[in-house]
């Protein structure tokens, strides 16, 4: 495993496109859900949780190799909106662009022919990872620090929130991480093993709403 390899990868700078969303928190801002630091940890244990190890789950899944198209299918299963699905798509196809410039992989290149209009992100994180050289464990730990950095990084914006505490909130929370990328690990195993019928199916049904909200919202700062 190239832990060199591991921190291009989760790096904020890496050009994967997650800056312009802020998975759900602008419309929880605008839905008076997240009003400062204590709020924001509540979303983001929230996300951790239910969307974010179901992508880790099916990061961690194709880290090791599981069929792209069979993840690609239940992630679209697991995501009721079709605005976030839009997003997941979008965020893919530009995560894959920026994963085929920085590691040669036959893989990747099979992904972006099999989906030219993106396959859904974390299916994308996993091949990525997998030509990176790292593992099911590391694909989950960027999948989940992305469910919540996203969002934290997002409302230091959206309410002027001092880094600090949002700082402090990804810390707090970076056990809890730890132990779902545990969780989602297992279930990618298990994937290996009987197919994708053992991901997990952990839902977040406001989140849902809020896209589809969010989406038809004029004047938003964030894509989704």
């Amino acid at each position: 495993m190239s832990r060199a390899a591991l921190l291009v990868l989760a790096d904020g700078r890496f050009p994967a496109g997650g800056h312009a969303h802020s998975g759900g928190a602008e419309a929880a801002v605008h839905a008076g859900r997240i009003t400062g630091a204590q709020s924001l940890e509540e979303f983001c244990r929230g996300r951790l949780h239910t969307t974010g190890l179901v992508s880790a789950a099916v990061a961690s899944s194709a880290a090791l190799g599981v069929d792209p198209g069979e993840l690609d299918a239940v992630a679209d299963a697991r995501t009721p909106s079709p605005a976030l699905r839009a997003a997941a798509r979008k965020l893919g196809r530009q995560l894959l662009r920026a994963a085929r410039a920085a590691w040669a992989s036959p893989e990747l290149d099979a992904l972006g022919r099999q989906f030219p209009k993106g396959a859904h992100q974390p299916v994308v994180l996993g091949v990525a990872a997998r030509a990176a050289g790292l593992g099911p464990e590391d694909a989950a730990h960027c999948a989940l620090y992305e469910s919540v950095g996203g969002p934290a990084t997002a409302t230091v914006r959206l309410l002027s929130l001092d880094p600090f505490d949002a700082t402090g909130v990804l810390a707090r929370l970076a056990p809890e991480v730890d132990r779902v990328a545990e969780t989602a690990v297992r279930a990618a195993w298990r994937v290996a093993e009987v197919g994708t019928d053992a991901l997990p199916v952990a839902s977040a049904p406001l989140l849902e709403v809020f896209a589809e909200a969010h989406a038809r919202r004029a004047g938003r700062l964030f894509a989704s």
